[in-house]
This record gives C-alpha cells, structure tokens and sequence, in this order.
C-alpha cells in the first residue's frame, strides 16, 4: 500500500467505502439520509443505516412492567420500519445498505453512534443537526455535538434545512 509522508498509508479504494448514517425519523435526519446517498451513489460507498432506541428515558415515567414492554415493543417496530424505509430508498437509488437497530439503556445515543462507527469501520459519519434559531453553534449537549467532538472519522452535519 502507498505511503504518504505527511498522513500514513494511503487507500487506493474509495476515500468513503462506508458510511455511517444514524436516523430517527426527523427532517433533520430525512436530509442526512439524502445527502449520504448521493455521495455514496457517487462513490460506491455502502451505507450504514443506524437507529438507537434509548429505553432510558421510557423507564423513567416508571411505567408498570407491561405497558414498558408495550412501549418498548412499539419502539422497536418504529425504529425496524425507519430502517427498511431507509435501506429501500438506498436500493432504489443503487446504493449498498445495512440496517443495524441498537437498544440503549445506560449510555447516551452519541456513545452509540461513535461504537457502531468504529465497530463497523466506517469511514464518515453523515448526521442531521438541528438549525435552531438561525444559531450557528449546535445546542449545548447534542448528540451531533457529542459525536463530532469524539469522532474519529470525519462526521458531515447536515442541517434539518438548507441555509438561507
């Protein structure tokens, strides 16, 4: 393999063989997921379509033990419908695709992302992010946040809609 002086061994292969995309059902994410199959479109990239259900937070209205697994149940199925929706888009557009669904209930959703990130040797991670307010800093505390301080891979942010 190449080697460069300045950054190591250099990839003959696609500079984005795979690429990492978590969704949850929001414009923010529906725009991620657009942007991360054009550019693996473009490069013959594989996407990895990632949903993280956090059961943490239903724990704490302390539901009782049925209506938990009830809720928890309906989670589920939305997030598996979230994740076939997203890989017959990918199809659709020629675009290889997994669908992965991770329960959290001790970790934030950010650790998640960054564990199946370098579980899965992804390349790039391609995440929606909130516009709030016009603000250019993300809100203090995010998940887009925590993943782009902690990331090894370079993350793209793509926000909910276009700037103006």
């Amino acid at each position: 393999m190449p080697v460069s002086a300045a950054r190591g061994p250099v990839r003959e292969s696609c500079m984005y063989s795979r690429i990492l995309v978590p969704i949850d059902g929001s414009a923010a994410s529906g725009r991620a997921l657009q942007e991360a199959l054009e550019l693996a479109r473009r490069l013959q990239s594989t996407l990895l379509l990632l949903h993280v259900v956090d059961t943490y937070q239903l724990m704490l209205s302390k539901p009782s033990q049925d209506s938990f697994d009830e809720a928890r149940e309906a989670l589920l199925e939305r997030a598996q419908a979230l994740l076939d929706d997203g890989c017959q888009a990918a199809g659709q557009a020629g675009v290889n695709c997994e669908g992965v669904l991770r329960e959290v209930m001790s970790s934030r959703v950010a650790s998640a992302i960054l564990e199946e990130a370098y579980r899965r040797q992804c390349d790039l991670i391609v995440m929606g992010m909130h516009g709030r307010n016009g603000r250019t800093s993300l809100p203090l505390g995010s998940d887009a946040e925590q993943v782009l301080q902690a990331a090894t891979v370079p993350v793209l942010l793509v926000r909910e809609t276009p700037a103006s």
